[in-house]
C-alpha cells in the first residue's frame, strides 16, 4: 500500500495536530484528507506554509490555555448547587455524576463544560459539599464546590401537613351533619 507524506492544516484526532507532517495511505490523503481541506501534500512551496501553520496553531493553544485558566479561577468561586430527590432518611435515590454537574453549571452559570473534564473517582451518593477536582486543559487544574441539597421538603414538614389534612374542614363538617340528619 503506497503511503504518502501530508502537512495537516486542522486537528484530526487519532492522526495528529494542526502542522503535524505525517505519512498516510495515499488513498486516505487523496480521496478524504485533501477534498475536505484537512491536510496539503509535502512539497517544498507547502513547507514554506508550515511555519505559519505552527504560528497559528502557537496561538490557539495560547488563547485555549489562557481561557481555561481564567475558567478555573471562576470556577473555584462559585458553589453549584443540586437538589436531588432524597428518603425519609436522607439517603439519595440514584447519585450525582458528572454529566449531571455539567448540566447544572450550564443552567446555573450558563458555563459549558464537558463531563469529561469533571472528575469523579465514584458518583457521589450523599448530601452535603464536596469538592471536586477539573481536569480542563493538560496544564490547568481546579476544583469546584458542589452542594447536594434535598429536594424533597423535610420529613417534620410532611408531618404537619398531614395533621393539618386531618383536622376537619368546615365542607366536611356540614356533610356530616346533613348525613345525620
Amino acid at each position: 500500500m503506497a503511503k504518502t507524506d501530508v502537512i495537516l492544516t486542522k486537528q484530526i484526532v487519532g492522526l495528529g495536530a494542526e502542522s503535524d507532517q505525517v505519512k498516510v495511505a495515499a488513498g486516505y490523503a487523496r480521496n478524504f484528507l485533501f477534498p475536505q481541506g484537512l491536510a496539503i501534500p509535502l512539497t517544498g512551496a507547502n513547507q514554506r506554509r508550515l511555519e505559519s501553520l505552527k504560528q497559528r496553531r502557537a496561538e490557539r493553544e495560547a488563547h485555549e490555555l489562557n481561557s481555561m485558566t481564567e475558567l478555573a479561577r471562576s470556577l473555584t468561586k462559585l458553589i453549584c448547587v443540586i437538589a436531588v430527590k432524597t428518603g425519609d432518611d436522607g439517603k439519595l435515590f440514584g447519585s450525582v455524576t458528572s454529566g449531571m454537574i455539567a448540566d447544572e453549571l450550564k443552567h446555573q452559570f450558563d458555563v459549558a463544560l464537558d463531563k469529561r473534564k469533571i472528575k469523579l473517582a465514584e458518583p457521589i451518593r450523599s448530601l452535603g459539599e464536596h469538592e471536586i477536582e477539573l481536569h480542563l486543559h493538560p496544564e490547568v487544574h481546579g476544583t469546584l464546590k458542589v452542594r447536594i441539597d434535598s429536594a424533597n421538603p423535610p420529613p417534620a414538614l410532611v408531618e404537619e401537613k398531614k395533621d393539618e389534612s386531618r383536622e376537619e374542614s368546615p365542607a366536611k363538617e356540614k356533610r356530616k351533619t346533613k348525613r345525620s340528619a
